[in-house]
């Protein structure tokens, strides 16, 4: 009897044996081949009147916003007059002359009407928020010619980025504040 005590010890103390595990592959890192870039060389330039083959090197750049309208807007030097928002004329983006004239008071005030070729992309918002948008564009790039302006444009309130925009709508409610209509029996 004795001896199945013992046997019965040797196996409780024995540890369990561990279970084989195959080695782990070594991770080849991954290899990526490349193919060489080819680099253009420069062409010349052909001699035309549009505006995109023959790029004006000097101009002063701003962005102006209004609500969820915004406006990148290049001011030439040495120009006619000339303004192309969005690659279409000026009168033919902003039909109405309120817009027209939004666009144009930064000019008009500093005396600036003739001097500067200006090339806008606006986006977002609706027709007159991009007008105003254009022209708090104008104001900042004038200011960036000459500091000289912003005592004729602050006053205006041309500087000023107007930051009024929709406010989100939260759960529960139709819109913003707008409760669904509460009914009693």
């Amino acid at each position: 009897m004795p001896k199945k005590t013992e046997k019965l010890a040797e196996k409780t103390a024995k540890t369990p044996k561990a279970k084989k595990v195959a080695p782990k592959k070594a991770l080849k890192p991954d290899v990526v081949k490349v193919a060489p870039v080819k680099v253009a060389k420069p062409v010349a330039a052909a001699s035309s009147t549009t505006p995109k083959s023959a790029p004006k090197t000097t101009y002063f750049f701003a962005n102006g916003k209004r609500k969820t309208s915004v406006a990148c807007v290049r001011l030439h030097k040495d120009g006619k007059g000339v303004i192309t928002i969005n690659e279409r004329s000026f009168e033919n983006y902003f039909p109405v002359f309120t817009d027209q004239d939004k666009v144009l008071s930064p000019l008009k005030v500093t005396n600036n009407l003739k001097t500067f070729d200006i090339s806008v992309q606006v986006h977002g918002g609706g027709i007159h928020s991009q007008a105003e948008a254009v022209r708090h564009g104008i104001a900042k790039a004038l200011l960036e010619l000459s500091a000289e302006h912003r005592s004729v444009l602050k006053p205006l309130g041309f500087l000023t980025r107007d930051s009024r925009i929709k406010e989100r709508k939260k759960y529960g409610l139709k819109r913003a504040r707008r409760a669904p209509q509460w009914q009693k029996r």
